[in-house]
């Protein structure tokens, strides 16, 4: 009797194993180089809000435009958004180049274990951002280490592993982008003849209506007319008074001390300071201002905000001008619960304590009894629920 004839065990996929036409540097360049852009302005913008976060600024980050940290911050989130689906392309384009044997020949084996390295890094260091940004925007932290700080690490390597990558695939990107989408000079031999279904251009109109889509469904967050068809932005522009919340006063624990009769705001200078509760604030001259608060998480909104000018403050403990400013939020714990604002800030006339919004009484979610509101200002540094101002001598 003939023994059963066992299966061969399956191969392993090589660089052989893959001969669609659409795995093209025609492609890889087109969609590599709106991916690059994507990464680029992130980069950029990611860069302004580290420093605008930063409480050490040897240049201080200006207060005008006041929808300044809107602007970027929303590119920021779109074009890191737009990058997802860029992403995927251009790794289903070049996968193949990955199982490719090295070359026995020294100076092309270098080239190739750079281009190689330089891939690993970028995707490594891009899915990282990616992943980690889009659970930031959803306020979904399963990780113990700082967001921050690992962000703005990874963006740098990031940034010099697409530029290393950009350097070694110069030459091909240069004639694969000066010549027509179908042409085959850089063609793997495994390709073959057939056209397929999807022609290269077809794929590329795909993905760039894909990215396109992608940048509609979460643009709302930031640009406000696009609201209604962002159906996948994180923040709907809806909340008390108009203006969204990303932290309540029960989730900061303040709710009670917000309400307390006894409140006082307490603003000091050295040995000279003031206790005012919130009527003292009141009856203190009012200004109104229009004002957007922006987060790093994208969103934003523009509110009427009212209330004291902080200088008029400073001015009642006889700060002089050029006084940096420490607020101290009554929240008892969190990052933020005490911020550093400095003095280009404090001096700014449109720098307000605010007492209300929209013509009413300041809601508890948006830092009732009183908060900071400073024009292109990051979000999470307006502090809210405050309950000392000191200056910083």
């Amino acid at each position: 009797m003939t023994p059963p004839r066992l299966p061969s065990p399956a191969a392993l996929p090589d660089e052989t194993s893959f001969s669609s036409r659409l795995r093209s540097a025609a492609v890889s360049a087109r969609v590599g180089t709106v991916l690059g852009v994507c990464f680029a302005l992130a980069f950029l913008t990611g860069l302004v809000s580290h420093y605008a976060q930063n409480p050490s600024q040897p240049v201080p980050f200006p207060t005008s435009p006041a929808w300044g940290y809107r602007l970027t911050q929303g590119l920021h989130v779109i074009s890191g958004t737009a990058a997802v689906p860029l992403l995927l392309v251009k790794l289903w384009t070049v996968y193949p180049l990955l199982l490719a044997r090295p070359s026995l020949r020294l100076r092309r084996l270098v080239v190739e274990l750079a281009e190689r390295l330089s891939i690993l890094l970028l995707v490594g260091a891009a899915l990282f951002l990616l992943v980690t940004g889009l659970q930031n925007v959803s306020h979904w932290y399963p990780w113990a280490f700082s967001f921050r700080s690992t962000h703005y690490a990874m963006a740098w390597i990031a940034i010099g592993a697409l530029v290393l990558h950009v350097a070694v695939k110069l030459p091909v990107i240069r004639h694969a982008l000066g010549h027509d989408v179908d042409d085959t000079t850089h063609d793997r031999s495994e390709h073959g003849d057939h056209e397929g279904r999807l022609s290269r251009r077809g794929l590329l109109r795909a993905t760039w209506v894909a990215t396109g889509a992608v940048v509609l469904a979460t643009a709302g967050s930031t640009v406000p007319w696009l609201r209604r068809v962002s159906v996948l932005a994180v923040r709907s522009g809806e909340g008390p008074q108009g203006v969204p919340v990303n932290k309540t006063a029960e989730d900061a624990g303040v709710t009670d001390l917000a309400r307390d009769p006894g409140y006082r705001l307490e603003v000091v200078n050295g040995a000279r300071s003031v206790s005012l509760t919130r009527e003292d604030l009141l009856a203190l001259p009012q200004r109104s201002e229009e004002l957007p608060i922006a987060c790093v998480e994208g969103w934003s909104a523009s509110g009427t905000w009212s209330g004291v000018r902080l200088r008029d403050l400073l001015d009642l403990v006889e700060a002089p001008p050029g006084s940096e400013v420490v607020l101290r939020s009554l929240q008892e714990s969190g990052p933020f619960r005490v911020t550093l604002l400095p003095a280009n800030f404090a001096d700014d006339d449109r720098t307000l304590v605010a007492l209300g919004l929209a013509g009413e009484e300041l809601d508890i979610d948006h830092g009732y009894p009183a908060r900071l509101i400073a024009p292109n200002r990051p979000g999470v540094l307006q502090t809210k629920w405050l309950g000392t101002i000191e200056v910083r001598t």
